[in-house]
């Protein structure tokens, strides 16, 4: 009796998860880079338990919002493996969340016969530790969430000071915020007139995510090449500042008040990823280059958690593949 084949197992479309994930956090009504952190233990951005990295680029998203919905505290993260090696261990029934991270593969050119690196997008489950019994946890830090309203919070304003080469900062554009390109200018209402401070700080992180395009810093094409409205180019760069926003929330320590949306909103976001499945993980990386420019790390340096001992993967979530698009050339929103 022949033995029966068993076909190979189907590859994962990682894109296409992590495309699909998203899409179904838009159709239940929430953008989640609009508030993807809790805040609570470990400074309110995802990290690893046992390095102390912070997770970056699509996975603060992933992360943050599976936190968001099963309800979890505390910021930090795991794989199994690490659990174990510290006593720790999952408790039963309980599923770990998917992380993302870029592999580099050293081939050869087929015209030049050069060495080349092709970045792979590669994944591995991660477990928060609340899902883990017999680990120890560090304690919390001051909850800046409960700031009184419109006082400073001073962990954005030290972000927002060391933002070197920034633009301008106007609180003159009324009921507006706004980022213009021609002038290299941000155009904000006066703080009281947000209902809180992290409110405040949100829409001032979103317009300074757009400066972080202009061509004299990372060149994203603001100030060269016009896109229309509700193009794909138009919406890629709104995608880079809602994230943006988001990871620059994380890194104050706060997360922004979560706000309406609306139908019209969130069915737009719907049509533009479900076009295309790896616009959210590039725009994501995007938005990390961003947020590494206005905290002033070193893109190359600041690298994600990866669980493999093999010297050639790079865990950085950052790594865009294809050619960058050119937003528009316009106020920016």
């Amino acid at each position: 009796m022949a033995k029966k084949k068993h076909g190979n197992k189907p590859k994962r479309d990682i894109y296409q998860e992590v495309t699909d994930r998203i899409v179904g956090y838009l159709e239940q009504g929430t953008a989640p880079w609009r508030n993807p952190i809790r805040g609570g233990t470990g400074d309110g951005w995802p990290k690893n338990l046992e390095s102390g990295k912070r997770y970056r680029g699509i996975n603060v998203l992933l992360l943050g919002m599976r936190s968001f919905e099963a309800g979890f505290s505390l910021d930090y993260w795991m794989t199994y493996r690490q659990a174990q090696a510290k006593n720790g261990q999952v408790k039963k029934g309980e599923k770990g969340s998917l992380v993302t991270f870029w592999k580099m593969y050293t081939t050869q050119d087929k015209v030049t016969g050069e060495p080349i690196e092709i970045p792979m997008l590669k994944h591995y489950t991660a477990f928060n530790v609340e899902q883990i019994d017999g680990l120890e946890i560090p304690d919390a830090p001051p909850d800046l969430s409960d700031a009184e309203p419109f006082e400073p919070i001073i962990e954005a304003e030290r972000i927002v000071a060391g933002y070197r080469d920034k633009p301008s900062i106007e609180h003159d554009g009324g009921k507006r915020a706004f980022y213009r390109p021609s002038t290299d200018g941000v155009h904000m209402p006066k703080p009281e007139k947000f209902d809180s401070p992290e409110n405040y700080y949100s829409v001032l992180f979103h317009e300074l995510t757009h400066s972080s395009g202009h061509s004299s810093r990372l060149n994203r094409g603001l100030d060269t090449e016009l896109a229309a409205f509700g193009s794909p180019d138009y919406s890629r760069e709104e995608l880079i500042a809602e994230m943006g926003a988001a990871f620059l929330c994380a890194a104050s320590g706060i997360s922004p008040p979560t706000i309406e949306q609306s139908a019209s909103y969130l069915q737009s976001w719907i049509d533009v990823l479900k076009g295309d499945s790896k616009l959210v993980i590039g725009a994501a990386g995007a938005a990390q280059k961003a947020v590494d420019h206005i905290l002033g790390e070193t893109f190359q340096d600041a690298a994600n958690v990866a669980p493999t001992k093999n010297k050639q993967a790079t865990a950085d979530s950052t790594v865009v593949s294809g050619t960058d698009t050119n937003p528009a050339q316009l106020d920016l929103f």
